[in-house]
Formats: structure tokens, sequence, C-alpha cells
């Protein structure tokens, strides 16, 4: 197992139209553990995700990833290249083609674009039926992905990701949407994938939080507000303040 940081976020700035959204944010993550972030709407969770990704330049501050590459100046698909992969919350699959042939496109990701459409080579392969395997769609290889369950899509997507095999896996609400059983396929899941890389978790589900996360860091005002074991932060009075409370007061 690898040592130390793989990523490293110090004093990041990030402001739009006059307003931070991120502010001077110290943020890390080790290798191979499952992180979930959390926090109220506005507190900086998206923006965060997308200075991970590239897509939004920092306005100050310094990002590293892998010990050596400072992210802040790179593309979004040099990131993706290097490691860095993001899930969306909502599932974007080709409709139209299997989950096997999904696959197969996104197992070839790092290739050259001419090798796009060769042969897959024999590892390829039996990359595919791992994935399958793992997200638990082996017997729907030859399914449509556009007649897939949401929870399935869902699955499909991180298995697109997995099937590259990113160092840092980015997830933002993966279960928004799913029944109780699909989540906690998902939460099952996430663990397992946490074993050889490194997750980071967007998750508003405070269940689906507290049955699965054993690190959390929530953030508020772009800043980060607590940091720690699950336990530990969902009884700290700021969280409760700043994050848990509001949603009990939405449901009075």
């Amino acid at each position: 197992m690898e040592k130390g940081k793989i990523l490293d976020l110090q004093a990041i700035s990030v402001s739009f139209d006059g307003f931070k959204v991120l502010d001077k944010l110290d943020f890390s993550l080790d290798y191979e553990e499952l992180r979930f972030l959390i926090g109220p709407n506005g507190a900086g969770k998206t923006t965060l995700l997308d200075i991970i990704t590239g897509k939004t330049p920092a306005l100050a501050g310094k990002a590293i990833f892998n010990g050596k590459v400072n992210i802040s100046s790179q593309s979004e698909h040099k990131l993706a290249r290097l490691g860095i992969g993001r899930k969306f919350q909502t599932p974007s699959v080709f409709g139209s083609l299997s989950v096997y042939e999904t696959l197969e496109i996104a197992v070839g990701f790092r290739d050259r674009p001419g090798r796009f459409f060769q042969k897959l080579k024999t590892e390829q392969v039996e990359c595919i039926k791992e994935t399958l395997e793992k997200i638990g769609l082996t017997r729907k290889a030859r399914t449509p992905a556009g007649i897939l369950s949401h929870g399935e899509k869902q699955w499909l997507e991180i298995g697109m990701l997995l099937a590259q095999q990113p160092q840092l896996l980015l997830l933002d609400e993966p279960v928004a949407g799913m029944t109780r059983q699909e989540r906690d396929k998902t939460g099952e899941l996430l663990q397992a994938i946490s074993k050889n890389r490194t997750v980071l978790v967007v998750e508003h589900d405070m269940q689906f939080v507290r049955q699965f996360a054993n690190q959390v860091t929530v953030l508020h005002q772009g800043q980060k507000l607590c940091e720690g074991p699950v336990q530990e932060v969902q009884q700290d009075p700021r969280v409760i303040e700043a994050y848990i409370g509001r949603k009990r007061e939405k449901a009075a």
C-alpha cells in the first residue's frame, strides 16, 4: 500500500463574480481511502470537485495529485488520463449500446485514438469481466443500457470509470433516486472499490453517510467546518447547526 496523500489541496480559493465559493480551503485525501463530503447547498462541494478535475481554475492556492502533479495547471482530459475519474449525479450512458459494449468503450479510454476500435487485448477483456462482476451486472452484459433501472445505470457509469482504472474516483450523489436496496448495494460497492483506490463521495443522504462512511469532511461557506469519524462529526454542534439542523427544520 502506498503511503502519504494522493491529493493535497492547500489554501485553495475560488470566486465567482466577487463571491468567494472556496475560501483558503485545505483538503487532502490518503491513498486507498473512502471519504464522504457533506455540507449545505452552496457550501462549495461541487466547486471542490471542479477544482480537482480541472474544470474550474483556482484563484489562489496549490493542488497536488499523487505527490507530484500540480493539477491546478492541468486540463480536464489530461487529469482524466492521469487517473482522476468523475461521475456526475445524473447517469449518462449510451442507451443503444449493451452494458458490455459500453464498458468496451470505457476500457479503451487510455489507448491512442488510432487504436480505439481495434480488437481488445486479453487483459482488457478480463478487466471488463471483473468490472461486470464488481458492479453486479454480469447477467445483463448484453442488455441495452437504455432499459436498465436507474440504480443499474448508476452502477454501469461507475463501472465505466473503473474500467479506466483511475487512482482517484469522485462521485457526486451516487445514490440519489435509488431504492433502499440499491443504496445498500451501492454503499457496499464503494467500500469494495476503496480497497485499491481513493474514493471521494459528495452526498446529501445522511442515513447513507452514517451507514457507510468512516471519515467525513463537512464544508460550510467555502471552508472546512469539521472533519473526522462520522460518529464524531454528526454530534458536532457546528455541523448540527450548519447542516443537519437545517435539514430537520425544512422537514418540520
